[in-house]
């Protein structure tokens, strides 16, 4: 999922020195101290007009560049093909390199799946997933004893904190038809102080999540999806709150200031992204889907990631030929030392050596499934189990019946 980038370390494996390279994680050699991701872009600085909010603009890759709070993000778009009788894709997988296919052949990768593509058992720790999964589905299992499936405009929002194992596979479920996969996978730094904070996660079902729609005087029409911070609240807008993030998140912060945001732009609409209210917020604009856009007067070609002043509000134009999709991830920094060795996020060397040492160690609890990849059947709707067994469904999230 990038779903995420992870599986440096499977629980088979005892000594996390034996490790798989990732081409999708920085820094998966010896570990590194992260600097600002966005200074590794080669960008097209905008010049020094003080009056634009571009601050610059640079070519989407894979992964997608980030600044403080943020450490990564990826964006999966899978045109996976029928499904087998085992949640698989019917399709040969010849030519792939299983266990490490990130090849696209097809418009689909396996990733680090077998028989299900997926990311298999894996650990984290020292900082937070948040997983947008758009189409498709997710079948998560961890090492406390959790599971869940979760899709179809769903958010899991995992805090690794001192240390969590866990898979994320991809069931195919229809037979007889495609089965697409679109999902972003966000990591969020956690400040020093939450870093060995108990694992958990929330989910944030598609149901529950606030959204704003503006229709401009033209006909156009922008959809926001808010999964983290407050949206608007000047002009006519009255503002969107969002649902709460975990506790020990730097989202939880009143003055972190970070926010998630998708928006979805018909041709022609026009809409204005409101300036950020904290003082030292960063902000990043990704335009994955359309072709041109208007930004703060600028003409963008898409796709492009974009830092824009958060302190600015910053007029979108999509052009007249597609719906254009943007996601926003601002936040104040956390301005900490960052040591990463692909999974784990610290703050010092020393404590990636510990990290590692604890792991070699617990395996952060061990693995309490028969299966580094499970999957959860046929006929599972969206649910969550959390440890201890307390049940989740989309349907007590939106206030219905389940």
């Amino acid at each position: 999922m990038p779903i995420v980038p992870y599986a440096l370390f499977t629980v088979a494996r005892k000594a996390p020195t034996a490790r798989r390279r990732r081409p999708d994680i920085p820094g998966t050699g010896a570990a590194s101290s992260a600097a600002p991701h966005l200074e590794r872009i080669s960008s097209a600085m905008t010049g020094n007009n003080s009056k634009s909010p571009i601050v610059r603009i640079a070519p989407l890759g894979f992964p997608w560049q980030t600044i403080d709070p943020f450490l990564f993000c990826v964006y999966h778009d899978d045109a996976y093909p029928k499904a087998n009788g085992r949640m698989g894709p019917e399709a040969s997988l010849a030519g792939r390199q299983i266990g490490q296919d990130f090849s696209r052949k097809d418009g689909w990768s396996m990733y680090h799946g077998e028989t299900v593509p997926g990311f298999p058992s894996h650990p984290h720790r020292g900082f937070e997933t948040v997983t947008i999964v758009r189409k498709g589905l997710v079948d998560h299992s961890d090492s406390l004893g959790a599971t869940a499936r979760f899709g179809g405009g769903d958010v899991q929002w995992l805090t690794a904190g001192k240390g969590i194992v866990h898979s994320e596979m991809f069931p195919l479920l229809d037979a007889a038809s495609a089965n697409p996969l679109e999902l972003f996978q966000i990591w969020l730094n956690l400040p020093a102080r939450n870093k060995m904070a108990e694992p958990h996660f929330t989910m944030f079902w598609s149901e529950a999540i606030p959204r704003f729609v503006s229709d401009d005087a033209k006909g156009g029409r922008t959809e926001v999806a808010v999964i983290a911070g407050r949206l608007g609240g000047g002009d006519a807008q009255a503002p969107i709150q969002p649902l709460a993030p975990p506790p020990d998140s730097w989202a939880a912060q009143a003055d972190a200031g970070v926010a998630i945001w998708t928006l979805k732009m018909t041709p022609g609409a026009q809409w204005t992204l409101p300036a950020a209210a904290g003082e030292g917020t960063r902000r990043m604009l990704y335009f994955f889907k359309g072709a041109t856009a208007l930004v703060g007067g600028e003409q963008v070609q898409g796709p492009a990631a974009i830092e824009l002043r958060a302190d600015m509000a910053v007029e979108i134009a999509n052009g007249d030929a597609d719906t254009a999709e943007f996601l926003v991830l601002q936040g104040r920094p956390i301005a900490e030392p960052v040591a990463q060795y692909g999974p784990f996020v610290m703050n010092t060397q020393a404590e990636i050596s510990q990290t590692m040492a604890d792991y070699r160690r617990t395996q952060f609890g061990g693995w309490p499934w028969k299966d580094p990849a499970p999957v959860h059947g046929h006929d599972a709707p969206r649910f969550a189990r959390h440890p201890g067994g307390r049940e989740e469904l989309p349907a007590e999230a939106a206030g219905k019946p389940a």
